[in-house]
């Protein structure tokens, strides 16, 4: 059967429902395609469930930090509580019935399936075919990858999808991947009493941001008893008698439990991309300043190879609808994307790291302070470990990049988003008046410490 419409939308995360519900509420006729759940990652296995577990976990940090209570019985740590409202949760906001209900409610017509390109402006799902007379947009996302270790698929090893509906606690776990899941996962269950090790291959955890940061998270992670080993290379894994043993050279770790926690995989194959012109093995999907991908072809979210956020797909739907209407706005702007790990201390970057500045042959300056050093710092106390570090492009005077690890440290971040994006003159940075007693106050200092690295 052939059905004729204004749009087909492949892949119903964050972006392309929100894109689809736009489109139709400006009198397009849509069709939303997905074959797993409305709603993408995010609210099922991503942001929302794992942060529950951050929040909880840090509360339990929090507490430990009070001396009275250090050591006490008065601060548990009972995993039923957390597993129950990410269950609750779950049934009663992001429930895949929910999300497709609120989706046809819109207007949209929802396609249960895999929605596979089969030539310009044309998509194929089950017995049905589709073609559309503005065109198609990509958001198929990503999914957990999985490295090729000998033995690991011969296991029942973990992702971040399993580990965020366990219902029982594992007595140890190992980690494989320092990234912002391994590294959010890794704390969240140490403080919830798991013995957690932390096996990442490449020098450092955190690897994409700061060193400082990764120097600081590592240092945090070792007084918490996270062991983390990093520069490692995996020989072998097996699975015997309830147990993971991972080799690595001349030791044998073993644990009752292993996630893989080691990038994400682009869900790009079997969607028809040789059909129209596009190469079906590639990461991602090449798109210009208005994530135009072909005639008639759009793409949004972790497949454009610009970041997999939930905040990027978002920001890219906006952009193709207004494309896809006709209307003026802003295009593509990658310069300040921010970033954030969900870690204690908490790391926030944006837009260029001093590596990346660098490299780019820009004349960098450096300034950097020390959060603890702070009016906030000193009242925080216990737990206030941090830095506020900002990267200036000299020959303008303005900022390029900044990273903020601390307490808080993504919000502290906006301010600093704000003036990459903007490219407010650094000068006129130093300029404002900063509220006292805040952390955010330390980005005055940090702007001062610039003069210093002439």
């Amino acid at each position: 059967m052939s059905t004729e419409v204004d749009v087909v939308v492949i892949g119903l995360g964050p972006g392309g429902e929100s894109l689809a519900t736009q489109l139709v509420e400006a009198g397009l006729e849509v069709v939303g395609v997905d074959k797993h759940l409305v709603g993408g990652e995010c609210p099922y296995y991503g942001c929302i469930p794992s942060k529950m577990m951050v929040r909880a976990a840090d509360v339990l940090a929090e507490g430990r930090r009070i001396p009275a209570l250090a050591g006490t019985s008065a601060v548990t740590a009972d995993w039923t509580p957390v597993s129950k409202r990410i269950a609750e949760e779950a049934t009663d906001h992001w429930n895949d019935q929910v999300a497709v209900d609120r989706l046809e409610g819109a207007g949209v017509r929802f396609v249960r399936g895999a929605g596979r390109l089969d030539g310009a402006r044309t998509v194929v799902v089950g017995d049905e075919t589709f073609t559309a007379r503005k065109g198609v947009v990509l958001n198929t996302g990503t999914e957990p990858g999985v490295p090729p270790i000998d033995g690991l698929a011969d296991t029942p090893y973990w992702t971040n999808r399993d580990a965020v509906q366990l219902t029982d606690l594992p007595g140890s776990l190992i980690v494989i991947g320092g990234g912002p899941i391994g590294a959010e996962m890794a704390q969240a269950f140490s403080r919830f009493g798991v013995a957690v090790t932390v096996i990442e291959v490449a020098p450092r955890i955190l690897g994409p941001e700061e060193p400082e940061a990764a120097k600081l998270l590592g240092e945090v992670f070792a007084r918490e008893g996270i062991q983390v080993l990093t520069g490692v290379t995996i020989s072998e894994i097996s699975y015997a008698d309830g147990h993971f043993s991972v080799a690595l050279g001349d030791q044998t770790l073993t644990a009752d439990k292993l996630l893989v926690a080691a990038g994400r995989k682009p869900n790009l194959p079997d969607l028809g991309l040789d059909t129209v012109g596009l190469d079906p093995s590639a990461r991602s999907v090449e798109t210009d300043d208005h994530l135009r991908a072909g005639d008639g072809l759009w793409a949004v979210g972790d497949i454009t190879g610009k970041g997999a956020y939930t905040h990027m797909s978002m920001y890219q739907a906006a952009i193709v609808v207004r494309d896809i209407l006709g209307q003026d706005g802003p295009a593509a702007d990658y310069r300040a994307v921010p970033r954030i790990t969900f870690t204690d201390p908490e790391v926030g970057s944006v837009g260029m790291s001093e590596k990346q500045a660098r490299e780019a042959r820009l004349n960098v300056r450096v300034g950097i302070t020390d959060l603890s050093a702070s009016a906030r710092g000193w009242i925080h106390a216990e737990g206030n470990e941090g830095f506020i570090k900002v990267i200036e492009d000299a020959d303008r005077g303005v900022l390029v990049g900044a990273c903020v690890a601390g307490p808080s440290g993504g919000e502290v971040l906006s301010a600093l988003a704000v003036a990459v994006h903007a490219e407010v003159p650094t000068s006129r940075l130093l300029s404002m008046i900063y509220a006292y007693p805040t952390f955010h106050r330390a980005i005055e200092e940090a702007l001062k410490a610039l003069a210093a690295d002439d």
